[in-house]
Formats: C-alpha cells, sequence, structure tokens
C-alpha cells in the first residue's frame, strides 16, 4: 500500500474517532440537561490520539483477526484505555490538565481522571466500528 493511501485511510479513521466522539458527547449531555440541540464536541488533542488507531490496526488485525469477537474487544478495549490514560496523562503533563478529566473525576468510575471504566461498552461498539471501516478500507 501507497504512503498517500494510508494516510487517506488513517485520516478517515480519525475522522470517525471525532464523529463518534462529538455524537457521544450531544446524547450524554441529552442525560442530563435535555438539551435538544445535541451541541456535541471533542478535543484537538484527539487527532492525533485517533491517528494511531490505523497502523495499530494495520499490526494487530492479521494477527487477531480470527480471534473470537469476546477476545478482541477485550484487547481492544484495554489497548484503547491503555492509549487513553497514557494520553491523558502526558496532555496532563504538558499542559497542566486533560481536557476532559474534570468529567472524569466527578465520576463514579473515573480512574485518576483519565480514563472511566463505565464507558467500556462504548469503547466496545467504537472498536468494532473502526475495526469494520479497517476491513472495508483493506477489502478484507
Amino acid at each position: 500500500m501507497t504512503w498517500p493511501v494510508a494516510a487517506a485511510f488513517d485520516l478517515l479513521l480519525v475522522c470517525v474517532g471525532l464523529s463518534l466522539e462529538v455524537v457521544f458527547t450531544a446524547l450524554s449531555e441529552l442525560q442530563g440537561a435535555k438539551d435538544w440541540r445535541l451541541m456535541g464536541y471533542t478535543y484537538v488533542w484527539m487527532i492525533p490520539i485517533y491517528a494511531l488507531i490505523y497502523p495499530a490496526l494495520c499490526v494487530l488485525y492479521p494477527r487477531v483477526g480470527a480471534w473470537p469477537f469476546y477476545l478482541r474487544g477485550v484487547l481492544y478495549v484495554g489497548l484503547i484505555y491503555i492509549v487513553e490514560y497514557a494520553g491523558g496523562w502526558l496532555i496532563r503533563r504538558v499542559t497542566g490538565e486533560c481536557p476532559w478529566e474534570k468529567g472524569y473525576h466527578k465520576a463514579r468510575w473515573g480512574v485518576h481522571g483519565l480514563i472511566r471504566l463505565d464507558f467500556a461498552p462504548a469503547w466496545l461498539g467504537a472498536a468494532f466500528l473502526f475495526e469494520s471501516v479497517f476491513r472495508l478500507l483493506r477489502g478484507l
């Protein structure tokens, strides 16, 4: 695969990730405020984090693609949590605050303000959506 094609695939998965996050935050805000404008958001910091998805799947999918659904799901969600925690920690070290930590610190299942364990089902769905888009793009 040529570099421009891989970069385009990566950019597409970044857009999918950012879009999912905007929809997720809009729906999450709806639960508490009943604001039917559905104003979602994301952070510019998420672009490099979501940019890791395509290269990670290029490495992982050939090795785990035949695994059962539940094993791939555990692996994907675990890796997402590792990357989210490490990315949030690094952003906090550089800027003094992780953008999402205020909402995560208040949460019952928040871990150090960097990840929320109660989001595992959402991350599982996102992971398999990313995998599906990856397979479609790669013709698998």
